[in-house]
């Protein structure tokens, strides 16, 4: 569905964000990108999404295909057309607009693809929505607003859905019912899901599949079982000590040369 093979990204031609980077999204798989702040995740799905060009970043070397075309030359509208749609960090709504408008604009991305809107179907899974469908979009809580961010993308009718930090600073029961709704839309529709997370156990959750990135490259990678028993996840990521207690521990507690070689190894 998605692969990236070995790309170098850099930002103003000078400062390089990413270095190397593979990883692939097999079609009707959810994937999960963990990483710190700054790791290069955000970047990553930029440079899937055709975004990077907005902000002065641009992929140098590699091959990036989606639904098997190479697509590094394609317009990020012309990307959702074809089925590819990017919920960025921060929800993005076009907030002076209602909610029901907004999800008419993200309708647009279905011109001459032979689908008709399922507005039903995004109230359905999210029915505060429907009950909010008047209000203007700005008003609405953060919450909310991922909720919508994450129904204009289901309008598109998207064979991948790239998801950017859906849990950022939300409470957990608002969290579950995101997390609940990627997988019911995987299990469902068969909707391919890409998701970037610094919260690794709601991640985990509904993964297939996971990378970790650090530095803008991928070091440790496999399916979800396999990194939740890696000593290092559960204690970087998932809380639990290396004696087994709950204990989270920072990077910084960690000497890096030491974490690279047991991933590395």
């Amino acid at each position: 569905m998605l692969t990236i093979e070995n790309i170098e990204v850099s930002y103003y031609h000078t400062v390089q964000a990413l270095r190397g980077l593979s990883l692939e999204v097999p079609k009707g798989k959810i994937v999960t990108l963990l990483g710190t702040n700054g790791a290069g995740k955000t970047t990553t799905l930029k440079a899937a999404s055709n975004l990077l060009k907005l902000e002065n970043g641009e992929v140098g070397e590699g091959r990036i295909h989606f639904d098997g075309k190479n697509i590094r030359n394609i317009a990020p509208d012309a990307l959702v057309k074809q089925g590819l749609f990017h919920v960025r960090e921060g929800r993005r709504i076009f907030s002076e607009m209602t909610v029901e408008d907004n999800l008419i604009a993200a309708s647009y991305a279905l011109d001459g693809r032979g689908f008709n809107a399922d507005f039903d179907k995004i109230y359905a899974f999210f029915p505060r929505l429907q009950e909010r469908r008047k209000q203007i979009a700005g008003y609405l809580s953060g919450g909310e607003q991922q909720m919508l961010a994450f129904g204009r993308a289901m309008i598109a009718r998207p064979k991948l859905i790239l998801m950017d930090e859906p849990s950022l600073g939300l409470a957990p029961k608002i969290v579950k019912e995101i997390f609940d709704t990627i997988r019911r839309l995987n299990t469902e529709d068969g909707t391919s899901i890409l998701v970037v997370e610094q919260n690794a156990g709601v991640a985990f959750s509904v993964a297939d599949y996971g990378y970790i990135m650090e530095s803008g490259q991928v070091v440790l990678e496999g399916d979800v079982e396999t990194l939740k028993n890696d000593k290092d996840i559960q204690s970087f990521y998932l809380g639990v000590s290396e004696d087994g207690s709950e204990d989270r521990q920072s990077f910084r507690d960690v000497k890096h040369y030491k974490r690279r070689k047991r991933w590395l190894s």
